[in-house]
């Protein structure tokens, strides 16, 4: 059984309420349109694409920050809608690009989640420090908010924060794209080791080829909504996929 199962799922941006209290769409603007696909444990998935192809929203409603108007998803064979929101979200984390630490210090916010499962102070103490460590978060960071944050810090605390929760499932939205090579390289590092070692389950949104060449082990390329492509990456042509996407991306520029 697939970790996650996405069947027929379709996400437009503006809905309606009817009578019946039912979400219909008013000339609706599709985002995702009739997504299908599994992930196994421990995949590292790159989802690619131009700007609006469907990258972010597929990130949200994975993680139930949208609903879809069709289809369903599966977390090992149960469906999305009969698990308590709180409790999915707990194993189906999202790192969003531009995240937020709600007013909190950098130790605030790495320690909040863990307060909430009422873990021992001891644990959350050592959970923090080893997080801090091994994605090189300095200490002198701990009392900072997030207004003495650049993008690209908030974004490596937001992670940090993520994986203290020990999720099953963690979704990044372009994590790379505001770090310096040497934060950059260090995190992808540490998140190959935990897929690899403990089966963390990887979907992450980004524009950078390399980066989903080195890293993951499967591709899913969206375009306008729509799932094109969905290929192990040792069978992916990268020539032939840049080439479309720098299509995709000048009919986009065209358009506007």
């Amino acid at each position: 059984m697939p970790l996650l199962r996405v069947e027929g799922v379709s996400v437009v941006s503006r809905l309606m309420a009817t009578p019946s209290g039912k979400a219909l769409p008013i000339n609706p603007n599709y985002l995702l349109q009739n997504i299908a696909l599994q992930v196994a444990v421990g995949d590292r998935v790159a989802l690619l694409g131009p700007s609006g192809s469907g990258k972010t929203s597929l990130l949200r409603v994975l993680n139930r920050l949208s609903e879809p108007i069709t289809g369903q998803i599966y977390l090992e064979g149960q469906p999305y809608d009969q698990i308590p929101v709180v409790s999915l979200r707990q194993q189906v984390m999202l790192v969003l690009q531009e995240s937020k630490l709600l007013g909190m210090t950098v130790q605030q916010a790495l320690e909040y989640p863990l307060i909430l499962r009422k873990l021992p102070t001891s644990q959350i103490k050592q959970r923090v420090g080893e997080w801090m460590a091994r994605l090189n978060i300095p200490e002198e960071w701990r009392s900072r908010t997030e207004l003495q944050l650049s993008v690209g810090q908030r974004q490596l605390v937001a992670i940090a924060r993520a994986l203290v929760t020990q999720p099953r499932i963690l979704l990044l939205d372009e994590p790379t794209s505001a770090l310096d090579v040497g934060r950059s390289q260090n995190l992808l590092t540490v998140l190959q080791d935990l897929s690899d070692r403990q089966q963390l389950t990887i979907l992450m949104a980004n524009h950078q080829l390399e980066i989903a060449h080195q890293f993951c082990t499967r591709v899913l390329c969206l375009e306008q909504g729509s799932l094109i492509q969905d290929l192990p990456v040792s069978q992916v042509q990268w020539t032939a996929l840049k080439a479309r996407l720098l299509e995709q991306e000048a009919k986009q520029s065209e358009d506007w």
